[in-house]
């Protein structure tokens, strides 16, 4: 029997093993860490490398063995391998899905597992797959400045980037011009593409771009930001953590910016 690594969930908490170093990893063996109920869905995910990877969830979080921890996705980031986060990630996007698609969204009867990424209905046939919310993310510049807002749902001090969901019928490009204007009243230029992060929470894609000023002067959509203005290097506020495509696009502009 092979070894697999176990993504083993209790709501938005991941299962860590920790190690002799003192260190922590996902377990690994060839069975599962705790126990299967009858009604737990075992799910098979993309091998990472050639370790077979499986994902299930519990009722209740492991409390009573020294040699695990339970652990916040977000807070995993800084425990475990960024190879081993983004799988967590993974498997956290598709037991979301799972729990939310337990009936047809057409006729409303049970759904059963077709693919390992795919369900059918039982009665009509409908089949459904793990979707994305995209969202873009943009920083944007003007001369040795950039724009940082501080959103009414952040939950801590921190300043972040202009950023929103992509809606039907628009390009990325349009969707960062729109959300640009809609939540500052600035006109941008020069966009141009950063790169993009998988976000799971719940299920995200997020775009990143980098931006020029164009005109205007910033008025805030108050429903949506609290605060924003123009910053220098020297004169940061609070600004997102490591793990975000946020906190990736303000530390290549500290670099590139020397």
């Amino acid at each position: 029997m092979n070894k697999n690594l176990w993504f083993v969930f209790c709501k938005s908490d991941v299962l860590l093993q920790k190690t002799s170093e003192g260190t922590y990893d996902i377990p690994y063996s060839e069975q599962p860490p705790t126990e299967i109920k009858p009604w737990t869905t075992v799910h098979n995910i993309t091998p990472l490398g050639d370790i077979p990877v499986k994902t299930y969830r519990i009722d209740a979080p492991v409390t009573d063995d020294s040699n695990y921890e339970m652990c916040g996705l977000r807070a995993s980031y800084s425990k475990i391998s960024h190879d081993l986060y983004l799988k967590a990630g993974k498997c956290a996007e598709i037991l979301y899905w799972d729990m939310n698609t337990q009936f047809c969204g057409v006729c409303g009867s049970p759904m059963e597992k077709n693919t390992d990424i795919s369900k059918r209905c039982t009665n009509c046939g409908k089949e459904v797959w793990p979707q994305l919310a995209t969202a873009v993310i943009v920083l944007i510049h003007k001369g040795d400045e950039i724009l940082l807002v501080h959103a009414n749902n952040f939950k801590r001090d921190f300043f972040g980037l202009v950023a929103g969901f992509v809606e039907t019928g628009e390009t990325l490009e349009e969707a960062v011009r729109r959300e640009v204007m809609e939540e500052t009243g600035l006109k941008i230029k020069n966009l141009r593409y950063f790169a993009s992060q998988p976000w799971p929470y719940p299920s995200g894609l997020m775009v990143g771009f980098n931006a020029d000023y164009d005109e205007g002067d910033i008025h805030l959509q108050r429903s949506e930001l609290s605060s924003g203005g123009w910053y220098k290097k020297d004169n940061l506020p609070h600004i997102p953590e490591k793990l975000s495509i946020a906190r990736k696009l303000i530390d290549n502009w500290l670099e590139t910016s020397e």
